[in-house]
């Protein structure tokens, strides 16, 4: 997966995002990287904070209604 791209699934994200959390734990990683390992770990943190926001309502809405519905975000 290249960098700074929407990650495919939520399971990618999280992969990607372990492997930068060690990278940046090595302590091998000059300054410039480790910048962009970092800027690039927000944005998959951000994008599995998104998903799993979606997920907690939809399974919200099937207690509600005992049905799983589809969840529209409002900001999409």
């Amino acid at each position: 997966m290249s960098k700074n791209t929407q990650p495919k699934s939520f399971e990618l994200a999280v992969s990607e995002l372990e492997a930068i959390v060690a990278q940046m734990e090595s302590g091998q990683l000059p300054l410039e990287q480790s910048l962009s390992a970092y800027k690039r770990g927000a944005e998959l943190l951000q994008y599995c904070q998104s998903t799993l926001a979606e997920v907690e309502q939809q399974i919200r809405i099937l207690n509600e209604a005992n049905v799983l519905q589809p969840y529209t975000n409002a900001d999409d």
